[in-house]
């Protein structure tokens, strides 16, 4: 390639810096995911699941591996579980709900299949201090309770999550559950190293995660939760997982992830191409919380200024990434033109080649942390780097596309507008704050300090 420098230099400049930025941001990520160090269980917990934990699992379809899934919970003696789903699943639930522990599991129903009313319902009907939201195929680790509940020794923490791994559905993963394995990697990075530079994090995963039920029991937070609207008009039923983050970072709470193999948890992913429209809804979620979190609500640039930046740097990845095959298309463009008329001396295949070492050599090195642990899947890095580049130009879509708010891969969510008059039927809004959806305004005061001192603590042990 240095022999490319005969040619006109200033074409590889910003080839040049763009590598090196984003280089340099992944040391930067690396080197602070190294020293993050997850909260150690305390001496004498005031937080004991037996008494102050109620799991809530919002399902309509859960299958076999919610059996495996809800043992997994039991472990960690949780006080209640409580399984919320619609009217016509109320059976099938419970009969599997009786075969795993039907004195700790109780089902709940609700009108209509929608997750963030499945969720409010639940937690109405939570008597405990902590609430710990599952999906119903996530399988916990036997500790991962305790050590969930170590960072609620903190009272200013509102909000808890864990690292993650993904499980496959059959005996082997496909390509398509190690490519999702392959961002989980990836996130779990993203998520110490944002936590260890400045305790914020983009998004508690709602595969699960612990929250302070004083926070999620407030009529304000109700409301705004079922009630959330983009641009006013396109109700949301997903991104409850970033709605719940938001509202920590507005509302004064902190949060922590615990992320280390006593936390961690395996979660089932679309073993086909129909992992594609999950991805392709969270990138919607993902673009209208973090716009809404950097230009409207705004309180993440003075509390969480990492998060932030990486927020921001998002909004441009698929632009600096598409930049790549973009400038190579342009020197092999080049190559193919005689030197005396202008052209390149370098062949153009010669320039393709460099390119693809260079990206599989790079790529490799960032999925280092997975595949010291699964090696046999290297042979699906080129895999990984054709999904990235289908990623970005993905995620333009899904720019220009976010008035949809469709789940994609899930059948059976019922009219949103049916389920948010259902919600308001069970919670007493009056009439004034029902016509007021929840935009992007958040309190200026934080709600932890808005409490009395003995609705913030837990009871002492």
């Amino acid at each position: 390639m240095l022999y490319l420098t005969r040619d006109t230099f200033p074409i590889f400049v910003p080839f040049g810096i763009i590598g090196f930025y984003r280089y340099l941001w992944y040391l930067i990520r690396i080197s602070a995911s190294l020293a993050y160090r997850p909260v150690p269980l305390p001496e004498n917990p005031t937080y004991v699941a037996s008494e102050d934990v109620t799991i809530i699992v919002p399902t309509i379809d859960a299958g076999e591996e919610f059996k495996e899934a809800a043992h997994s919970w039991l472990v960690g003696k949780p006080k209640e579980i409580l399984i919320i789903t619609e009217e016509n699943m109320l059976g099938p639930l419970q009969d599997l709900a009786n075969s795993v522990d039907p004195e700790r599991i109780r089902v709940l129903t609700v009108p209509f299949a929608n997750k963030r009313l499945q969720m409010s319902h639940g937690i109405k009907n939570t008597t405990t201090d902590i609430i710990v939201f599952a999906d119903d195929d996530a399988i916990w680790a036997p500790t991962l309770l305790p050590y969930v509940l170590a960072c609620f020794e903190d009272q200013k923490v509102g909000g808890v999550g864990t690292s993650q791994s993904v499980k496959p559905v059959g005996d082997r993963m496909t390509v398509w559950e190690v490519l999702a394995a392959f961002r989980l990697t990836i996130r779990n990075i993203e998520i110490t190293s944002s936590t260890h530079i400045d305790g914020g994090l983009p998004c508690l995963s709602g595969r699960t995660a612990a929250y302070r039920t004083v926070i999620l029991k407030d009529p304000d937070f109700l409301h705004g939760f079922t009630h959330d609207f983009w641009l006013g008009k396109y109700q949301l039923n997903s991104g409850d997982d970033k709605f719940l983050t938001r509202w920590m970072v507005t509302h004064g709470w902190s949060t922590y992830v615990q992320c280390c193999k006593e936390a961690d948890l395996l979660s089932t992913m679309k073993p086909n191409w129909r992992f594609l429209k999950q991805v392709l809804r969270w990138t919607r979620n993902t673009w209208r919380s973090d716009l809404r979190s950097l230009f409207m609500e705004r309180h993440i640039w003075t509390i969480h200024p990492y998060v932030a930046y990486t927020m921001v740097d998002k909004l441009f990845n698929p632009l600096t990434l598409l930049a790549g095959p973009a400038l190579v298309g342009y020197i092999v463009y080049k190559s193919t033109i005689p030197s005396e008329t202008g052209g390149f001396h370098l062949p153009w295949w010669n320039v393709v080649m460099s390119y693809l070492v260079w990206l599989f050599a790079t790529r490799t090195a960032k999925l280092l942390p997975h595949l010291w642990k699964r090696p046999q899947d290297i042979v699906h890095v080129p895999a990984f780097i054709l999904f990235g580049y289908y990623f970005a130009i993905m995620k333009i879509y899904a720019l220009f596309t976010l008035h949809v708010t469709a789940w994609g891969t899930r059948a059976g969510i019922g009219d949103p507008t049916a389920a948010t008059a259902a919600a308001d039927g069970g919670m007493g809004i009056t009439d004034d704050k029902m016509r007021q959806p929840y935009h992007d305004l958040a309190s200026p005061v934080p709600y932890y300090a808005q409490q009395p001192m003995e609705m913030q603590v837990g009871s002492a042990r």
